[in-house]
């Protein structure tokens, strides 16, 4: 920030927050699923329901957003996500209360919706708020806080969430009824105080905005209706290959996350509370390869980058899989550090050598990540019809790495029409 820049310092402030704010919505997930499978006695398909309640509202939401931003501008819509999200927060209180999983899947819906305002409004802000030309230091700089948020959330939920106490289902049929439930309402309540807390800082924050004087930068025309045409611009073959792409990246993100806890139990032999810890060090590993992944850049292309780290991935998918043993999570957390660079590397690819049909090709990538909301189901249901083996189900996400290997070789290059 340039000393002539100073009236955008608090706003940068305000919003670099907001990326830290939904890094940790989205990394609790990584605890939420495991923990309400046990709270509410649920298989593993109904336990990723988690990510889709958050990933399908994004995708609901993706059009609405840009339209509200255009309408009310940046604050406003701000404030606006803010609330959403701090009001869906708040509803895990008397889901809690209830026990009642799809109380809980609307409650993360409803976050869903409200986090989708905010990304769309923060990032196009946070890149307005001062010369165009250190735009990509402040995004830098500002995502770092995301990362941050992806190595605390997981101590958070290791603290204040998981209680440490795993009983078989023949244990749970041996203790009376009241004694069971007992147990059953009490680790569903311990996420009471965590998202209770993520509603005040929300609700904090959203006050901050409103009472803060920030500039009002008006968004640009084509947010919410994109130039060029939506459909026709998949005729673009890497296009249609980096969407296929980013769909499938952004859903083995999520599987691998979604299982990690579970699979660092059956697989590596650990208890939740020290498996909490090692999805904390695969948010560092995460946040650590994307500045790896920004430097290295400055000496290869993009897809070349691209395609060493999904093959690295592929490799280290398989060792999750066949490994056992301490293996197992050394080989999760390295695909923390290997997927980081993917998401804006497809985007980037993907919108190379368009013109006006860089912005309905935009859209197209962001509504890719419904991905998120898709395949961790689909590995659930697998893990379901193998008896509750994790390790089988990380096939899933190995599949993904191998589209996206074949879109940094072959995908990418620009065909347009």
């Amino acid at each position: 920030m340039k000393a002539s820049n100073n009236v955008y310092l608090v706003p940068f402030i305000l919003v670099t927050s907001l990326f830290f704010l939904w890094g940790m919505v989205h990394n609790l997930d990584g605890i939420l699923i495991p923990h309400l499978k046990k709270a509410c006695q649920l298989n593993n398909r109904q336990s990723t329901l988690v990510d889709t309640a958050i990933f399908l509202a994004y995708f609901i939401m993706a059009i609405p957003a840009g339209l509200l931003l255009k309408k009310w501008g940046y604050k406003i819509s701000i404030v606006t996500g803010l609330v959403i999200a701090a009001a869906g927060a708040a509803l895990f209180v008397p889901a809690a209360n209830q026990r009642a999983y799809e109380m809980f899947l609307g409650a993360l819906f409803i976050i869903g919706c409200g986090i989708a305002i905010l990304e769309t409004a923060a990032n196009p802000y946070t890149e307005a708020l001062g010369a165009p030309e250190t735009a990509t230091i402040r995004m830098n700089l500002a995502a770092s806080f995301n990362g941050l948020a992806a190595a605390v959330a997981p101590i958070v939920g290791s603290i204040f969430i998981f209680s440490g106490k795993n009983y078989t289902t023949e244990r749970l049929q041996a203790m009376s009824d009241a004694t069971r439930n007992d147990y059953l309402f009490t680790e569903a309540a311990s996420v009471k105080l965590p998202y209770l807390v993520l509603s005040g800082a929300l609700l904090l924050v959203a006050l901050l905005f409103y009472l803060t004087r920030i500039p009002e930068i008006k968004p640009a025309e084509d947010l919410a209706v994109p130039k060029g045409n939506l459909f026709s611009v998949l005729r673009n073959k890497h296009v249609s290959w980096a969407v296929v792409a980013q769909f499938f990246y952004v859903g083995a993100q999520v599987c691998v996350t979604s299982f990690f806890i579970r699979m660092a139990e059956q697989g590596a032999g650990m208890d939740e509370k020290t498996a909490a810890w090692y999805l904390s060090v695969y948010g560092t590993l995460f946040m650590t390869g994307r500045f790896a992944g920004t430097f290295l850049l400055r000496f290869t292309t993009p897809q070349r980058l691209l395609f060493i780290y999904a093959l690295a991935s592929i490799v280290l998918c398989a060792i999750a899989i066949l490994g056992d043993g301490a293996y197992v999570i050394y080989a999760l957390g390295g695909l923390g550090f290997f997927m980081s660079i993917m998401f804006p590397t497809i985007f980037s690819l993907g919108i190379k050598g368009l013109n006006e049909d860089a912005k309905p090709a935009s859209s197209w990538l962001i509504m890719a990540i419904v991905g998120g909301a898709v395949l961790p189901y689909l590995m659930g249901t697998m893990i379901d019809l193998n008896h509750d083996l994790i390790q089988p189900g990380y096939t899933i996400p190995l599949i993904c790495y191998a589209v996206i290997l074949f879109f940094a070789w072959r995908g990418y290059k620009v065909k347009t029409v």
